[in-house]
């Protein structure tokens, strides 16, 4: 099984110089660089630093996954917050138990005593929002439904439709943002049945850089994804 490691960041250079000298390069197979041009030294931080590094042409997220996935050679793909949201003690035990067939693990903030210090009493109930209507539409079993710091199969953003525009243009149009692919990742993976684990890993508070969230359009726009997906027929699964 080989591992990429995927990297997004956008004005992170603060975060990166205390978070990439941790991570071990011989963990995984390829550590990618998603950048979203910052405009503070990150790209060329990590360059210099001897990372690949991609910088991303059009806005958001998820347009930066869509054109790095043919980049990544892994076949299982880590993403990672480096600005200290994500622990990187946890990607050795997230490795190995991916090796064990799973098609996704996430490393979960409210399990077995993880606890996220970047959590708001808004964002906390939010992601319990999330995380209760996921489990109960669609037959999961998370307690952490939303987060980015999660390993899966590389392929499964094309089995399960994530890389195509229309399962995502609508609810970006009504609640004018872009999102992200993961929250709706859960509910397909917990929709089409696939083995999917969780660890418990600390969410410690951000170093340097900017908090990103829109709290209120990507929660409507996530939760519109969640509930639609709820009436739309199961595509066929390619092997």
């Amino acid at each position: 099984m080989k591992t990429t490691l995927l990297i997004p960041t956008l004005n992170e250079v603060v975060g990166m110089k205390v978070i990439m000298p941790q991570i071990r390069r011989e963990w995984v197979d390829q550590i990618l660089i998603l950048d979203g041009q910052s405009t503070d030294g990150t790209a060329e931080y990590a360059r210099s630093e001897g990372y690949e590094v991609y910088v991303q042409k059009e806005r958001g997220i998820r347009q930066g996954y869509k054109e790095v996935w043919p980049l990544i050679r892994g076949d299982v793909v880590i993403t990672f917050s480096p600005d200290g949201n994500s622990v990187v003690e946890c990607l050795p035990p997230l490795i190995e138990i991916m090796k064990q067939g799973y098609d996704m693990v996430i490393v979960s903030r409210y399990l077995r005593g993880a606890k996220s210090e970047d959590d708001d009493i808004l964002t906390g109930f939010g992601n319990w929002m999330f995380t209760t209507v996921t489990n109960l539409l669609h037959g999961g079993k998370y307690t952490d439904v939303m987060v980015m710091y999660r390993g899966y199969k590389t392929d499964l953003v094309y089995k399960l439709g994530l890389y195509e525009d229309d399962a995502h243009k609508l609810p970006e149009k009504l609640f004018g943002t872009r999102i992200s692919w993961e929250p709706l990742l859960s509910a397909r993976a917990a929709r089409y049945r696939l083995k999917v684990g969780e660890i418990p890993g600390d969410e410690p508070a951000r170093i340097g850089g900017e908090r990103k969230l829109q709290m209120w359009r990507w929660g409507a726009a996530y939760m519109f994804q969640i509930v639609a997906e709820l009436f739309l027929p199961k595509r066929p699964m390619v092997k």
